[in-house]
């Protein structure tokens, strides 16, 4: 039996009052549990003819996380620690579920699997999804949200922090004993900056920006964020445009999601708009920038330095533009901002509960 979004069973409660009025209470207490057995048993059935396949087990550290109760929604659960391209489609036969964090998943695998029904994505990004296509075979596609907001919050104050303070460099200095040798009782050689006093711009703020914001402003800094022409705001946060955030801020820090209208929005062109002197922070997706642009605004010293969580192409290769940057103030970081154990948990549970929800008839989270 293949697995479909059934209609979720529900009390007949009008029989129910119906017996209420004419019968005892103890009749009408055995047809309330004659109904919920009913449920219950719809909904074990279902789960009783579901096997789910997690494509790139690994990318969760899973030896940290409790997978019990994922696993127990479905009849059978099988993982994988990574899967490469060629073997996507093999993978995925016989199983109405798949799960997967990074792994590509094309028009081609959709056509390859009759059984699927469901894609469960350990992310909020499905860039590497193929959402038309997931549409035009049935198929619902469910993400997960809000999971990483105070693990990844932090992780972008600590780059603003790093470049700020130059951390990186002073430590490299106490390693190579350059302090030890110093005439004087500290070192300072590479400029250091406050935040408070200082302009944060924010190009998106759902969750994790409004959570970034509100960091910075415990910092003392002011924050703007960035609107789009044409798009009412209810959240009372005044915006402002693209070209205006670039020109004010001494920080611009990236949260939006990557597709065709945002890929390299921070090309050459925007980065020439930024402040002398200015920094980026980017814990959201590698390909909103164009790397080269970055590259030569912070090799030309027009930009000050700036913090990375993610870059276009991950793993990069070692001989990557990027990585061979010279600026010594660029802080690169393996995107491990969402990392913690307490977010990966998270996502844990909360595709269990886009599992569930899909099961009972009612999909939450669909992105497709």
């Amino acid at each position: 039996m293949s697995l479909t979004a059934v209609s979720k069973p529900t009390l007949n409660l009008n029989a129910l009052n119906l017996l209420k009025g004419t019968y005892s209470g103890g009749i009408a207490a055995l047809f309330l549990f004659y109904n919920l057995r009913k449920l219950t048993d719809s909904l074990t059935h279902e789960r009783q003819n579901v096997r789910a396949v997690f494509l790139d087990y690994q990318s969760m550290k899973p030896d940290e996380l409790d997978f019990e109760k994922l696993a127990g929604a479905v009849s059978e659960f099988v993982t994988h620690d990574a899967t490469p391209p060629e073997l996507v489609a093999e993978r995925i036969q016989g199983y109405e579920v798949v799960i997967l964090n990074k792994v590509k998943f094309e028009r081609t695998h959709f056509e390859a699997s009759s059984d699927l029904k469901l894609v469960l994505v350990s992310a909020t990004g499905t860039d590497n999804i193929d959402k038309q296509a997931a549409a035009d075979h049935g198929v619902v596609v469910c993400n997960v949200t809000a999971y990483g907001t105070r693990s990844v919050s932090q992780h972008a104050l600590m780059l603003m922090l790093m470049i700020a303070t130059q951390a990186e460099r002073y430590r490299n200095d106490v390693r190579a004993g350059r302090w030890s040798e110093s005439p004087m009782f500290c070192l300072m050689d590479h400029p250091i900056i406050d935040l408070a006093g200082r302009t944060l711009g924010l190009i998106g703020y759902g969750e994790l920006g409004q959570a970034v914001g509100k960091l910075a402003e415990a910092f003392g800094m002011r924050v703007l964020v960035m609107g789009r022409s044409g798009v009412e705001y209810d959240d009372g946060q005044e915006r402002v445009s693209f070209d205006t955030l670039l020109e004010q801020s001494d920080f611009v820090s990236l949260h939006g999601l990557l597709n065709a209208q945002t890929e390299k929005m921070m090309n050459r062109d925007a980065f020439q708009k930024m402040k002398s002197g200015s920094f980026l922070i980017n814990t959201a997706r590698g390909g909103l920038v164009d790397e080269d642009a970055l590259c030569d605004a912070l090799e030309s010293g027009h930009l000050a330095g700036a913090g990375l969580d993610v870059v276009a192409t991950e793993p990069p290769a070692k001989n990557t533009r990027l990585l061979s940057c010279k600026h010594p103030n660029l802080v690169i970081t393996p995107h491990s901002a969402w990392a913690s154990r307490e977010s990966r948990q998270r996502i844990v549970d909360n595709m269990q509960a886009n599992l569930e929800a899909f099961i009972e008839g009612a999909p939450t989270n669909r992105v497709a």
